[in-house]
């Protein structure tokens, strides 16, 4: 790992990229590496919202889903506008039964979706399960 490197130095003094080591550890299942490394990349560059909402996935795939919130609500916080933790946080509070709440994050992810093809099977998930909350009369209560 490329933080391991450098904290204990091999001679090549490029600068590591933190973030994209993180990308690449989570995608591979590493979530507790992938952590260290975005925290590393929010050493580089505090608040970035890219590296927080990262961070709160981590912290979803290893189970630590109260962290993975207070993350999200932080992104959200700084910036209103942050669609990926309006996702996040929405099937977070799905898991709570907060379906209300849940069901408002999805909106707001769904209001400015975006629109990169990777995104895709997202935001259809996001439709779905807002489409399922609706049919169940979520919007006055359940959170």
């Amino acid at each position: 790992m490329a933080w391991w490197k450098k904290l204990f130095g091999d001679g090549d003094e490029e600068k590591v990229d933190y973030y994209r080591e993180g990308l690449e550890l989570l995608k591979a299942g590493q979530y507790h590496e992938a952590l260290t490394s975005f925290r590393l990349a929010l050493r580089e560059s505090p608040n970035d919202s890219a590296v927080l909402q990262q961070i709160a996935i981590a912290y979803t795939r290893i189970g630590m889903t109260d962290e993975a919130m207070k993350t999200y609500r932080g992104v959200l916080e700084r910036d209103p506008t942050a669609v990926g933790a309006h996702y996040g946080l929405a099937f977070l509070l799905l898991r709570e039964g907060k379906e209300a709440e849940a069901e408002m994050h999805l909106r707001a992810f769904l209001a400015s979706p975006p629109s990169d093809p990777e995104a895709a099977r997202h935001v259809q998930h996001a439709r779905e399960t807002l489409e399922w909350l609706e049919s169940r009369g979520s919007a006055g209560g359940g959170g």
